[in-house]
């Protein structure tokens, strides 16, 4: 069905232009593409096509207009040419050649030449035209990989234009079948929506429905072979949506739901941290989330802390709140309760980049840390840690925490989203915040009024400043003191690691107050809007922009109750200011000297900006009307009511400017000449001078018309008020213009998808081809947006943001269309799912990139006054009403009618309030530039006068005051209401009195109501006679007005409560056409009811709006059918509109009630199920008392009920228990409503096709894995080989050599290398061969664990492979459609190009990791680990056993979803079977039938059963702390029935991952004791213990689920050892009972190894070996392969469990929907009538295992010298060494000092002694300590197993120096160097390259370390090299033969020989001095000596020469 339309050439024209053409067919208008520069003729060559919904009726008219197109102005009309269609409607197809005529109707020269073509819906004219459809080139093979080729041959030789969606010519038999598949059921909002049609001339056997083969067939027979995968689907919604252009759609979602609070819980956990930069520190981390602070415990000395702490957060706050909090994580050296400790380095990000992650956490992931006050450094170390941030609802799949064996790859887990570089640089970020202006008043001051009243003078009111928060820092502007216009031109400059983790700006203009300040008005800039990661990106940058900031309203009032909107939270309601701003982001240079580098907020002063920067002031003129007011609330009936509608501060009058001035300077006036333009409550005489208009901004107050009881209307009648503000904005449209194109291509897109899932949910034929048509009209487009958006770059006011925005949006778009058109062809019906998520994620892309970061024009409010006080609001978006020449650009409502819902403002709006509607507006909004007001009141609805105020009265543009309808049009609307379903329960018994009300313009009707019912049936026809509505006839056919139903409860007393909401479009017959087929009689539909945000139901229902003519209502079709004489004046539903039913039977399975909770205080004692569907039912028998027995004795009952033949129309089944009590009263219980009886319906197999689907699908998967066994094998039988032992065997021993083969050459490698000595190949291979008796139930557990982690690692893997290949696809496609070769073959090759490369690499992928894996697997059993709840696997067990949850209780009228879990009051089982009466004999004939049970078979007897009930319960992980000390003491407690097991005195000490390890056996009787509770309560010393999260388990549906839950199937089968059969029953019994119970004939052994069930025949082993290891026959082996593939038997088959652990949520009744932790445990029951089970399988946890670490300290070498002498000045060091195993650092030893090394050599001979305990399934060493002096008890920790050795520097009066340490990890450390000289810092920097070793495997290890420390420019460097062997042994070794610490006996080591300076001169002086004297310094001694004699004999001389002189010259 579709018009076509091919555009030639239009010849004639004059002069030399560029020309346009556009194409307009019931209102849907194609443009050409534009030809440049053509002078006489233009060839425009194009097709275009319209689908239509109904037939074309001869008297409509095709349009077609020539332009000469212009970029700058609009285009100028050259002529036109209209068509009327009698001759195309009767023909199908014409050539015409005719002139255009121009505006006055005559014709000019120029001529046009048009062909068209129509195809009528049924097929009646025309014929199809070759053309249309095409012959496949090529062989028909492979029908996948053809391009779309129909775009090319639509018309040969012809370019198409962009507006027709390739391929659409091939939609005619598609569309057909579309049309006629039954019922649009389920549309959310059938706005318009086409109507299916029903063929009348079609003969009666015909199928209803055109089956998809008919119509390949008929596609086949017409169109020569069209392929049905290339068939695409035009719009089906579009079309009809658009056929009139008057009207748009009304949003029907009510509530705001963003100022909401909400719970969240973030949850942190700190593990540890590496290489963190400082000497021998104490390192403590502080987290941080807002507000909160919380600390780890503190580590000392070390720099490489390791501390798995885990904290939880919770808050209560809105969304918006919770994600701009910001994480912080620091860590701080040394923090003790004196000091807060200097601060090392810190990271953070906000809430909201950990929510936006999948699954919304960061796992295992390395945070970097640096120093916020110095740029210049690097990095400061590495902080591992999870993050997660959980709402009400979310689950988080936490990956499976077991050994952490891979080695930490730090550069490759970073904490950072995808994309963003490890390496992230400092930034600054600029904002520069210019003026403001239109604030509004905020006095807070009474001064202020007084000084007015004393001196009269009067200043503003507001004293403002702008506060801009980012990244949890702060900065401020200073503050204008009393301005309303505040000018500041200031930049706040942050600092902040760049890209930043942290989304949004917060700027904020804030009311500088004395006492506290308050927020004006809030804007969030989000950093991802304003710029762009990709390679082509740009960083942030905005403005200089305004940006408009809505709150509350204006006026002030002390206690403002909408404070919050100012803030931010929730939708403003009223314009507030608007800011002018700009951002601007530089990268800094961190290695220039200038930097400042600290990152302090700074505050400047910036330039300012020109006045027209941000546009050029263009005056706007916004035109308003009120077509109609209804639905108001009847509270504010009784005053007059008028509105207002407001955009910026223009047109408000109340509150809007404090002052009358606002400064608009005018273009070209010198600045002086301001304009002032009061903004008074004009009254119609007003206007200036020269006709220049005052705005109109209010309609005149009116008095209100009652409706009905809840409503009141205003009686506007013919007369309708309009309204008209001019206003002055910067013209920045091109910003709304390309926003406008993206949201119309996404809305298209939305209601496409919207139908594709429809036609999904509905069932209806080919939902692939409408993807295919939604896809098209995408692909067109976005190539429509790029050519558009191009014509605009060129623009003087063009911010940076807009230029790089449009650059980036237009290669968005390209592209996205490129994907569309690939992605169309990749289309299938069994990709469809996966095509659709794609298809989504552009939607979302296209909203993301359509919202405009930049504003322009404020946003439009109207509000609703009564008694001049605001009352309730409606909020329009600027650019939804924006007005362009381009009909893309136009907003979506602009000069359409709307229909708007009033709500209340801010926080009034939440909960019950907000989902009344306080008026319904029919509005017609027109927004555009004055000088473009010339087509204002083009939209709105024909035949109306308009009425101005007397100044223009005769001029032709002047807006009008009113509009005068003299045209209207009488009709009928009947509404038919047949039933709803899914309501919403209102009253307390868990049930609604439910009826409907009608509003159809001013008049409104209720249905009756129904009493105690959810899914009311009301089958009533709704008669509103009388309706007028005004406005032309043709256009109310296509566009009438909305329908409102509404669903209240009937409550006795008060007013009736609201239940929901739905809008509907009748369907309409003028007088003048036939009530005949396609369109009449409606067909019911349902409507998706919505009460607030939540949807409430549906209504299933048809209207329609009949004329009445003028003959009156005799014309009418007459109201037939059956009246109700006991309904009374009731009108029932017509025939032809009601369903078709036809007879069901309804089986009913009664098994049990559970769980009944006490009504009314009182017990449930003698319940009894009631079951009603559609006004038939059945009762079950009654259960006599309750507490002994609460199953029926009846087990299954039916009756007969008459239900549509459409299953969709199926109505709901109720149960409802009710509670017999004494004196014949019953009390209702509970109830529950199956809302859809789909999945019990019963439909009879197709015998032919069932048995083919069957064999080709087991065919399919065992042809595979068939072995070759004889030929002569019975017919039908399916060998299954299915010997897990050979083909494994095989591969091992291929892997074994492979791998030991690269051992030895490792091997070979490290000998050469001069690695270490110690352990050969030998030792190393033995602990590969786990020993049987070593292996408990942990080996087999953590073996799975691996095994688990490495299947969802392969997933991951396999999906990212799959999406990379699909990307791979897109792009060779993308690439080929650009080649000019389009047929197959190139297609074809191209294909298996790219898929060759492809698959080889996934080979090597999937062979390369299996190689390391299957060393050490396949030895060990496993079991199946489930990482949720079995219930989750084996869908909730509910086989053949349903659970039905009875709910009793109205919906609170908070978040609903939440409170469900409340109004459970008890669980009634059983089951439904719902079957066509008649049913086919072959089911009773079967043997072995029992009519009393019906379709339910073989269903086990319900009488009690004892059972013994063993949980295990393995470990808790992650659970939510209890304690203050941010821990937890937890303990199990099991409750079963009456038996209640608190493990207390168990309680494990201070962990939140406690291993318990515990199993418990506990008796019970089925049913009474069913439901097992397992709770983990926290163990506190005073006061009770708190319930940390608890779990429940319905065993009865476990217990009698054809999946066997009783004891899980083992992998294996073994009598002995740690995998022994935990079942009484072997296998072998097993397979006998189910073959039984499934009548299946089996099982039969065989000889070798064979066994067949059915007419499978599997293989498998046959010996099994006892504990002596002896063997025997046995079929255990083979009787367990079968039950292991359960599922493949044909009928009986399904899945077993597996022997398993499983994973469940541990909740708290607190705190609901939100995780508190994990449990992972099992179930096995055993019938007490059967053999008892042997002992419960022993999962105690591993005892650590106790060993000694020697560690002897032999030498150091090169240790740097730290000290210098007192004497001498010479280096020296007093080195002694410290060592310790890992976190006992309490237990550190030291050696001796070796005092005064001179070279940095040390001599110890000294030996440590370390015993730990150690786990060596976890490889972490078990301690256990009290955490503080106060502690009652030991905690343990597990801590990983590393040895830390340091030397330091020994001082006597100050703290000992530390000189360096090296950290060796007791698993995998690096083997010694044989020298000192050998000894390098390649050894810890280089660990990957080099040979570890494992003092666990080598037990014994000496060599040589380096000590490293980092130095000043952190850098690591050697300080110093030790010498030292480890020696590891057990206890018992270590007690045979002891040894000393230090030098001590038993077996003590030497003194070392120490140089003697070593001892210092105090401690021994008389060496020391010998030691001075006799080496250092003896010739120097001499020499003194020598020197001194000589002076004593010189001074002797001197002294005794005179003396002597005398003597000898005297001679005495």
């Amino acid at each position: 069905m579709a018009l076509q339309l091919q555009l030639r050439t239009v010849s004639g024209l004059r002069g030399r232009a560029d020309r346009i053409a556009k194409a307009a067919f019931r209102g849907l208008s194609f443009y050409t593409r534009v030809l440049e520069s053509c002078e006489d003729e233009a060839r425009f060559e194009e097709t275009f096509r319209w689908p239509v919904a109904s037939n074309i009726d001869g008297n409509e008219i095709l349009e077609v207009q020539v332009f000469n197109y212009s970029k700058v102005f609009t285009n100028r009309l050259i002529g036109t040419f209209r068509m009327v269609l009698q001759k195309v409607v009767e023909e199908g197809h014409v050539e015409v050649t005719d002139t255009l005529i121009d505006d006055n109707n005559s014709a000019i020269q120029t001529s046009i030449s048009i062909e068209i073509r129509y195809q009528a819906q049924d097929g009646t004219v025309g014929t199809w035209s070759d053309k249309e459809f095409l012959e496949t080139p090529g062989p028909h093979s492979e029908g996948d990989s053809r391009p779309p080729l129909e775009t090319d041959s639509l018309l040969p030789g012809l370019r198409q234009s962009s507006d027709v969606s390739p391929g659409k010519s091939s939609q005619q038999p598609a569309d057909r079948s579309f049309r006629r598949a039954g019922k649009g059921v389920f549309s959310a909002m059938k706005l318009g929506k086409a109507r299916p049609t029903k063929d009348d001339h079609r003969k009666q056997d015909e199928p209803a429905v055109l089956e998809a083969e008919d119509l390949d067939r008929k596609a086949m027979r017409l169109g020569g072979g069209l392929d049905p995968d290339t068939i695409s689907l035009a719009s089906v919604t579009a079309v009809t949506t658009n056929v009139s252009n008057k009207r748009s759609k009304p949003d029907i979602k009510m509530e705001p739901s963003a100022g909401r609070p909400m719970d969240y819980q973030v949850s942190i956990t700190i593990i540890e941290a590496r290489q963190l930069v400082g000497l021998n520190m104490d390192p403590v981390v502080c987290v941080e989330v807002g507000e909160e602070k919380k600390y780890t415990s503190m580590k000392e000395s070390t720099n490489c802390p390791y501390y798995n702490e885990y904290f939880v957060f919770d808050f209560h706050v809105p969304p918006d709140v919770m994600f701009d909090k910001i994480i912080k994580l620091s860590v701080i050296h040394s923090k003790n309760l004196l000091r807060s400790g200097t601060l090392v380095g810190s990271f953070k990000m906000d809430v909201g980049t950990v929510y936006t992650q999948p699954e919304h956490q960061f796992y295992h992931k390395w945070a970097i840390l640096s120093d916020p006050e110095d740029l210049t450094a690097g990095l400061k170390g590495y902080l591992k840690c999870d993050i997660a941030v959980v709402g009400k609802g979310d689950n988080i799949k936490t990956p499976h925490k077991a050994n952490e064996t891979e080695e930490d790859d730090i550069e490759g887990n970073l904490l950072l989203p995808d994309g963003v570089p490890a390496e992230r640089q400092w930034a600054r970020f600029y904002i520069k915040i210019y003026r403001a202006e239109g604030l509004p008043r905020m006095n807070t001051s009474i001064m202020a009024n007084v000084k007015k009243a004393l001196i009269g003078e009067n200043k503003d009111l507001v004293d403002p400043y702008v506060q801009v928060v980012f990244a949890g820092q702060k900065g401020k502007t200073s503050v204008q003191k009393s301005s309303y216009e505040p000018l500041w031109n200031e930049q706040i400059i942050f600092t902040e690691m760049f890209p930043p983790l942290c989304k949004r700006i917060k700027v904020q203009i804030r009311d500088s107050d004395k006492v506290n300040d308050v927020a004006i008005g809030t804007h969030f800039i989000d950093l991802r809007k304003i710029s762009n990661e990709g390679d082509k990106g740009y960083l942030p940058t905005f403005g200089p922009a305004w940006v408009n900031m809505y709150g509350s309203t204006r006026n002030y009032t002390l206690m403002d109750e909408h404070q919050e909107l100012n803030e931010g939270l929730g939708e403003g309601v009223s314009f507030r200011a608007r800011l002018l701003m700009s951002l601007a982001v530089e990268i800094l240079d961190t290695s220039n000297p200038e930097i400042n580098s600290s990152t302090e907020v700074q505050v400047e002063q910036a330039t300012s900006v020109a006045d027209n920067c941000t546009g050029k002031m263009e005056e706007f003129f916004l035109f308003g009307a009120f077509l109609e007011a209804t639905m108001i609330d009847r509270k504010i009936g009784d005053k007059p009511i008028n509105f207002e509608v407001t955009i910026g501060n223009y047109g408000n009058q109340i509150d809007g400017t404090a002052k009358p001035v606002l400064r608009r300077k005018k273009e070209g006036g010198d600045g002086d000449e301001e304009e002032s333009e009061l903004l008074q409550n004009s009254s119609e005489d007003e206007g200036g001078e020269d006709g220049e208009m005052v705005s109109v901004s209010s309609s005149q107050p009116m008095k209100p018309l009652v409706t009905d009881r809840n409503y009141f209307h205003l009686p506007y009648l013919e007369k309708k008020p309009c309204i008209y503000i001019k206003s002055w904005w910067q013209d920045q449209r091109r910003r709304l213009y390309n926003a406008n194109i993206m949201d119309k291509i996404a809305d298209k897109l939305e209601e496409g998808l919207n139908d594709v899932q429809e036609m999904i949910k509905t069932e209806k034929p080919h939902p692939e081809r409408r993807l295919r048509g939604v896809l098209e009209e995408l692909s067109s487009g976005c190539l429509r947006f790029v050519t558009l958006a191009d014509k605009d770059q060129h623009h003087s006011s063009r911010t940076r943001l807009d230029r790089e925005r449009l650059k980036s949006c237009m290669r968005e778009l390209e592209n996205m269309g490129q994907q569309a058109t690939t992605l169309r062809s990749q289309v299938k019906k069994n990709t469809m799912k996966d095509k659709l998520k794609l298809v989504q994620n552009f939607l979302q892309k296209l909203r993301f990139l359509a919202d405009e970061p930049q504003h322009t024009i404020p946003d439009i409010f109207i509000w609703m006054m009564s008694n001049n006080k605001r009352i309730a609001y409606a909020r329009v978006p600027s650019k939804d009403i924006l007005y362009s020449i381009v009909d893309e650009e136009m907003g979506k409502d602009c000069a359409k009618v709307k229909t708007v819902f009033l709500k209340l403002p801010g926080k009034r709006g939440f909960g019950p309030a907000g989902w009344t509607v306080q008026a319904k507006m029919e509005i017609y909004l027109w927004l555009g530039l004055n000088k473009q007001r010339k087509d204002f009141l083009s939209g709105l609805p024909c035949g109306f006068e308009e009425k101005k105020i007397a100044r223009g009265q005769n001029l032709p543009s002047f807006p009008p005051i009113s509009l005068l309808y003299t045209k209207k049009q009488v009709f009928q609307l009947r509404a038919h209401m047949y039933q709803a379903r899914s309501l919403f329960a209102a009253d307390s018994s868990g049930l609604s009195d439910p009826f409907a009300r009608v509003f159809f313009t001013s008049q409104s009707q209720c249905t009756e109501v129904l009493n105690e019912t959810l899914c009311p049936t009301w089958d009533q026809l709704l008669v509103f006679d009388n309706v007028e509505l005004y406005g032309e006839a043709h256009e109310m056919r296509d566009d009438p007005p909305i329908i409102v139903i509404e669903i209240y409860d009937q409550d006795t007393v008060g007013k009736a409560d609201f239940m929901g909401r739905t809008f509907a479009k009748p369907v309409v017959k003028m007088s003048d056409e036939q009530y005949c087929p396609p369109r009449f009689p409606p067909q019911l539909e349902y409507y998706q009811i919505y009460r607030g945000n939540s949807t409430a139901g549906d209504l299933l229902a048809a209207f329609e709006l009949l004329q009445i003519g003028p003959g009156g209502k005799s014309d009418l079709p007459p109201i037939d059918g059956p009246t109700d004489m006991d309904r009374g004046p009731i009108l029932p539903v017509p025939l032809g509109i009601r369903p078709v039913l036809s007879k069901y039977r309804v089986e009913i399975l009664f098994w049990g009630l559970r769980d009944l909770k006490r009504v009314n205080l009182a017990q449930v004692d003698r319940p009894r199920v009631d079951i009603e569907c559609a006004g038939k039912g059945v009762q079950s028998a009654l259960i006599q008392n309750y507490k002994k027995n609460p199953n029926f004795s009846t087990l299954v009952k039916w009756f007969e009920v008459d239900l549509p033949e459409n299953e969709l129309l199926h109505p709901p089944l109720n149960i409802r228990v009710v509670d017999c009590r004494a004196f014949g009263r019953y009390t209702l219980v509970g109830s529950h409503a199956v809302s859809s009886l789909r999945k019990f319906i019963y439909r009879p197999p197709d015998k032919k096709a069932q048995h083919w689907n069957m064999t080709a699908k087991h065919l399919k998967g065992y042809l595979a894995m068939a072995n070759g066994a004889p030929r002569s094998r019975p017919t039908g039988e399916i060998v299954v080989n299915m010997e897990p032992e050979v083909p494994i065997k095989k591969m091992e021993t291929m892997v074994k050599l492979e791998a030991s083969e690269e051992e030895k050459e490792k091997k070979k490698k490290k000998k050469k290398g001069g690695g270490g000595g110690g352990g050969g190949g030998g030792e190393e291979v033995e602990e590969e061969e786990p020993d049987e008796s070593m292996l408990d139930w942990w080996s087999k557990y953590f073996a799975s664990i691996e095994t688990m982690k490495e299947q969802l690692r392969q997933q991951e893997a396999a999906a990212a492979e799959a999406e990379e290949k699909e990307e791979m696809e897109i792009a060779e496609e993308i690439k080929l459609d650009d080649s000019p070769m389009k047929g197959f073959k190139g297609q074809a090759k191209s294909k298996e190009k790219s898929k060759a490369p492809k698959e080889d690499k996934k080979k090597k992928q999937q062979a390369a990791p299996e190689l390391p894996e299957k060393k050490n697997k396949q030895k060990i059993d496993e079991l199946k680990v489930f990482n949720k709840e079995l219930e989750a696997e084996f869908d909730n067990f509910e086989d053949w056993l349903h659970t039905f949850n009875l709910l009793r209780g109205k919906i609170g009228d908070n978040d609903d979803n939440a409170t469900e879990e409340e109004r459970i009051v008890g669980r009634f089982k059983g089951s439904l079977c719902v079957y066509k009466v008649p049913l086919p004999n072959d089911i009773t004939k079967e043997a072995g039938y029992d009519p009393t049970f019906g379709m339910f078979q073989g269903i086990p007897s319900n009488d009690p059963i004892n059972v013994l009930v063993r949980v295990y319960i393995v470990r808790a992980t992650d659970l939510h702390p209890a304690d203050i000390n941010g821990k937890a003491d937890p303990y199990i407690a099991i409750k079963l029935g009456k038996t209640d097991i608190k493990d207390k005195e168990n309680y494990i000490s201070k962990q939140l991952n406690p291993v318990f390890g515990k199993s418990f056996d506990i008796e019970a009787t089925f049913p009474m004791e069913s439901m097992l509770t397992v709770a983990v309560y926290d163990w506190d010393l005073v006061g009770t213990d708190d319930l940390i999260g608890e779990t429940k388990i319905d065993l009865e549906n476990r217990y009698y689920s054809k999946h066997r839950a009783t004891c899980g199937v083992a992998q294996t089968y073994s009598i002995h050892g740690y995998n022994v059969w935990r079942d009484p029953m072997k296998p072998s019994q097993i397979l006998s009972k189910l073959c039984k119970e499934g009548k299946v004939d089996g099982p039969h052994f065989g000889p070798g190894g064979r066994v067949k069930v059915a007419n499978r025949v599997f293989t498998g082993p046959t010996e099994i070996e006892d504990e002596n290891g002896q063997k025997k026959q046995t079929d255990e082996h083979l009787a367990l392969t079968v039950l292991r593939h359960w599922e493949d038997i044909p009928r009986a088959g399904c899945k077993l469990v597996p022997e398993h652990v499983e994973t469940r949520p541990l909740l708290n009744p607190d705190k609901p929907g939100i995780e508190q932790g994990r449990l992972e445990m099992w179930v096995d029951m055993f019938p007490m009538d059967m053999p008892a089970p042997g002992p419960a399988t022993d999962i105690s946890p591993r005892k650590p295992k106790k060993y000694e670490l020697r560690v002897i300290v032999w030498n150091t070498d090169e240790v740097i010298l730290e000290d210098d002498d007192y004497f001498t000045g010479e280096k020296s060091s007093d080195i002694f060494v410290r060592g310790w195993l890992k976190g006992q650092q309490e237990d550190k030893q030291d050696t001796d000092v070796h005092y005064h090394s001179l070279t940095g050599e040390g001599n110890f001979n000294w030996r440590y002694i370390f015993p730990f305990d150690y786990l060596a399934a976890e490889e972490k060493i078990v301690i256990s300590k009290k955490e503080s002096m106060f502690s009652w008890d030991e905690t343990e920790y597990k801590i990983p197993a590393r040895l830390t050795l340091q030397v330091w520097d020994a001082d006597h009066f100050s703290a000992d120096d530390f000189l360096g340490a090296i950290e060796l990890d007791l698993n995998r450390f690096p083997r010694g160097a044989k020298t000192s000289k050998l000894c390098s810092l390649e050894m810890v920097t280089n660990e990957a390259e080099l040979p570890m070793v494992s003092i666990f495997k080598q037990k014994r290890v000496k060599g040589w370390w380096p000590f490293v420390a980092r130095d000043e420019n952190d850098e690591l460097e050697v300080t110093g090299k030790v010498e030292a062997e480890l020696h590891l042994l057990t206890a018992e070794e270590a007690e045979k033969s002891p040894a000393g610490l230090a030098r001590n006996e038993p077996d003590p080591l030497e003194k070392p020989n120490r140089p003697d300076t070593s001892f210092i001169w105090f401690l021994n002086p008389l060496k020391s001095i010998k030691y001075l004297i006799c080496t250092r310094y003896k010739w120097l001694i001499i020499k003194i000596v020598l020197a001194l004699l000589l002076l004593i004999m010189v001074a002797l001389f001197l002294y005794s020469m005179p003396g002597y002189m005398v003597k000898k010259l005297l001679g005495a």
